[in-house]
């Protein structure tokens, strides 16, 4: 039926075949086909029936993306800075990378561009940034069903309400939308532990307000399976052939 149908760079991306954008680059490129027939058109419409396939090229470019994990220091922004802020981005050089990256992926200059924050840390925000060439890992990370969780650890002051903690586990909304479930657990008298399903902007200081908290130190150290370990602040590594989030 006609209801059934999406457009083919949308379907390719529910089929985490790679990010709609991509999708569309290997159209025009002539490097996907659909029921083996080479697709022509980015506007192209298909079914759940439909057989979408890529070709040799454009998996030998995705094999070449590479993403990156940071431990991003106070100060910088995770995407692009406005005037007087820096970027990330600025701290991915080969003298930053950490001694201990056992990836055995050579350093290119090219590995920088292109690279996009999957699921962004404020400025005042510490620990792992995910920065990525690939789509399907930011599709993975932060798409709108994704189910990886993310863990931070959050220093907090002030006096939390009543049933605070409860809340911050379940009942919150935020811009209007109840928040997803979340697991919130006292760490130490200032110290909580977060693990989130969600991203959305500030989320946790938001939360932290809403309970009478206010968020004085916000370190990620975990999205999905891969953990900040022993990364060292401002040092990036490689993101290891043999690992995954999910």
């Amino acid at each position: 039926m006609e209801n059934d149908q999406m457009r083919l760079a949308k379907r390719m991306a529910v089929l985490g075949f790679c990010s709609r954008r991509e999708a569309d680059e290997y159209i025009l490129k002539g490097w996907v086909k659909v029921n083996g027939q080479v697709a022509t058109e980015k506007g192209m419409r298909v079914t759940e029936n439909d057989r979408i396939t890529l070709n040799a090229e454009a998996k030998q470019q995705q094999s070449g993306r590479v993403t990156i994990l940071l431990n991003k220091p106070v100060g910088y922004v995770s995407a692009q800075p406005e005037k007087g802020y820096k970027a990330a981005l600025d701290l991915i050089v080969k003298e930053n990378r950490w001694t201990e990256d056992g990836s055995n992926v050579r350093f290119n200059e090219r590995h920088r561009y292109g690279l996009a924050p999957a699921g962004r840390l404020d400025i005042d925000s510490v620990g792992l940034l995910v920065l990525t060439q690939d789509g399907r890992v930011a599709k993975q990370l932060i798409g709108e069903n994704s189910d990886i969780e993310k863990e931070y650890l959050v220093r907090v002051t002030g006096k939390i309400a009543a049933n605070g903690l409860q809340l911050l586990n379940h009942g919150l909304s935020l811009d209007g939308q109840k928040l997803l479930p979340a697991r919130v657990s006292w760490q130490n008298e200032d110290q909580l532990r977060f693990i989130l399903k969600q991203g959305k902007k500030r989320q946790i200081r938001r939360m932290c307000e809403l309970v009478g908290l206010r968020v004085t130190a916000l370190k990620r150290i975990r999205m999905g399976k891969v953990k900040l370990g022993a990364l060292p602040p401002g040092k990036w590594r490689y993101l290891g052939h043999n690992e995954t989030f999910g």
